[in-house]
Formats: C-alpha cells, sequence, structure tokens
C-alpha cells in the first residue's frame, strides 16, 4: 500500500488537482463575465433621474420596512411592480402624482394600520423616485413577485 500513494505522488495529485480547480474557476469567472456584459435584465437605460431616485430610496431608507424584487423588510409592500399596480408603468407624469399623492397622504392616521412616516423631501427628489420606481418595475426579474399585488 505505500507503493500506490508515494510522497511524489500525492504532492503531484495536489497540484494537478488545484491547477484543474483553478482553470475551472477562471472559466466560469471568463464566462459570468462575458455573460454579464452581454445580456442585462435592464430594459430602461440608467438616467440621471434614476441614480437621483436610488439615492433618495437609499438616504431615506425605504427598504428597511418596504422590499424591492424581494429584498428588504417584509412590514410595507412590495415596490418592485408598485407603478403597474397603480397603472402608470409608461406613464412618468402619472407615476409622479400618484407618488407624490401617496407620500404627501402619509401618515394617513387610520386607527389599526402600519404607518408610513412623512419625509421632507422636494418635488424633484420624488419626480426622481418615481423615476427610479418606474424602472424598477420595468426591470426584467423573471416573474417576480409571483402575484401583482407584490
Amino acid at each position: 500500500m505505500s507503493e500506490l500513494l508515494t510522497k511524489s505522488r500525492a504532492r503531484n495529485i495536489f497540484y494537478g488537482g488545484s491547477l484543474f480547480f483553478i482553470v475551472v474557476f477562471g472559466a466560469l469567472s471568463f464566462q459570468s463575465h462575458r455573460y454579464v456584459v452581454t445580456t442585462s435584465t435592464a430594459s430602461q437605460p440608467l438616467t440621471d433621474a434614476v441614480r437621483l431616485g436610488k439615492h433618495v430610496w437609499e438616504r431615506n431608507s425605504c427598504i428597511n420596512c418596504h422590499t424591492l424584487h424581494g429584498e428588504g423588510a417584509y412590514f410595507a409592500p412590495e415596490l418592485g411592480n408598485v407603478m403597474t399596480r397603480w397603472g402608470v408603468y409608461d406613464d412618468p407624469e402619472g407615476a409622479y402624482q400618484a407618488l407624490s399623492g401617496w407620500m404627501g397622504a402619509q401618515p394617513s392616521g387610520i386607527e389599526g394600520r402600519r404607518q408610513m412616516p412623512h419625509f421632507e423631501v422636494t418635488e424633484e427628489e420624488i419626480r426622481a423616485l418615481a423615476e427610479f420606481l418606474r424602472w424598477a418595475d420595468h426591470t426584467n426579474t423573471q416573474n417576480w413577485p409571483p402575484n401583482d399585488a407584490g
């Protein structure tokens, strides 16, 4: 038995196996980077308004209550498809008006309901947040969320 696996054979198996998995890792890394570059889930361009809306989303920690495509907290509704649910998927002005009206009416003061706090945001920031949510709604999520209600 000692003749079967000598020290030099064990070393060669280690180096050969290591080299094999380094090559496999490199090939998979190259393929995944190529895949990301050639395919995109975004069907709309990333504009300055979308970037500002993402900044507003992050600054106000919206993800601490809401989910966006399943990521975040489950205290408040999913917002990945909110523009579709509100019927303003392809209407930037309608999206702004709907979001502005909703945020302006918060907190609603209805007893027994979860309350969204009032955020001090400018008209430009609400418009940008609406664009960010429209952009997120246009993202190819491969049928997530599984129902229209989020």
